[in-house]
């Protein structure tokens, strides 16, 4: 089964339900949302006769719980701990985040390893390692996974290769609970020519077992193969390109797993996903396909 959908928008008065209905309304049968905005630490109680409605609708469309992912506030730094209050900080706000999670019975929470500004990689390393250890074992009456995403190298950012997201998952006493996110955009930028993805899953296996990916975010890029600048482009609009990215949603090997679309607004202002999602599950690109919203702005 094709599972596909989007980035969609959760607040305070719509909740998950909202989530839900805007994904359908995409065409989209998986989404991924923050639980608050990904720039602050601002957040609301979760509603959870809101999240039983949610459930009951996603269960009415098919839409199966393991579909759902949630992002972490990309403010959470674990890489960096020059500042120890700053660093003690981010692991008390990522465990909140995970009870957040798991208080609406979801699962995987991805979250961007972090960037080490400055003290290096390997000190960058052992700090994630240090931190999601005491985040994994202050959670542990839950059963959320953490999924590291592949990162495009910007600036400091540590998990730009395979090797380095393998060296922070084998430095986690409970690797159960932890798995992979993987970005087309991020890997193309951080150098992956994914024009033979067969040879990056084959990659892939030497380090991890496919197993622990649970989430693949389809990105085009605007950027060419390891420019490591991280700039979305729109489905098949990008340098990746459509057919490329198209044997990635189909592959497979990776059937199981939710396609998560986080590509631009048309000028900002328009969603691109229902039709991204259309051209996806008629498998045909157009090029003219956002002709009518850049005529309206």
């Amino acid at each position: 089964m094709l599972r596909i959908g989007s980035h969609v928008h959760y607040d305070s008065k719509g909740g998950l339900l909202s989530c839900v209905e805007e994904t359908l309304q995409n065409g989209g049968n998986a989404f991924m949302f923050y639980t608050g905005a990904p720039q602050n630490t601002k957040r609301s109680p979760i509603d959870l006769e809101n999240v039983r409605e949610a459930k009951e609708r996603m269960k009415k469309a098919g839409i199966p719980l393991e579909n759902v992912i949630v992002h972490a506030p990309y403010i959470i730094n674990l890489a960096n701990r020059k500042e120890e209050d700053k660093w003690q900080f981010a692991i008390h706000f990522l465990i909140e985040e995970i009870k957040r999670v798991d208080s609406m019975g979801l699962s995987y929470l991805v979250l961007h390893p972090g960037s080490h500004v400055g003290e290096g990689y390997e000190v960058g390393v052992k700090n994630i390692v240090d931190a999601l250890n005491q985040v994994l074992e202050k959670t542990k009456d839950t059963s959320v996974q953490i999924l590291l995403e592949t990162m495009a190298g910007k600036g400091s950012e540590i998990g730009k290769t395979i090797q380095e997201i393998k060296a922070i998952y084998e430095g986690v006493h409970d690797t159960s609970r932890i798995g992979v996110c993987l970005d087309t955009c991020h890997l193309n930028d951080a150098g992956y020519d994914l024009k033979d993805f067969d040879t990056f899953l084959t990659d892939f296996q030497k380090d991890l077992p496919l197993s622990i990916i649970h989430c693949i975010h389809m990105n085009d890029s605007k950027n060419e193969l390891g420019s490591q600048k991280d700039r979305h482009e729109n489905f098949g609009f990008g340098t990746i390109g459509f057919d490329t990215l198209l044997k990635i949603v189909y592959h497979p090997a990776l059937e199981e797993i939710p396609k998560i679309l986080e590509t631009p607004y048309i000028h900002h202002l328009y969603s691109p996903y229902q039709k991204e999602i259309e051209m996806i599950r008629t498998k045909k690109f157009n090029s003219h396909l956002f002709d009518q919203e850049k005529s309206l702005s």
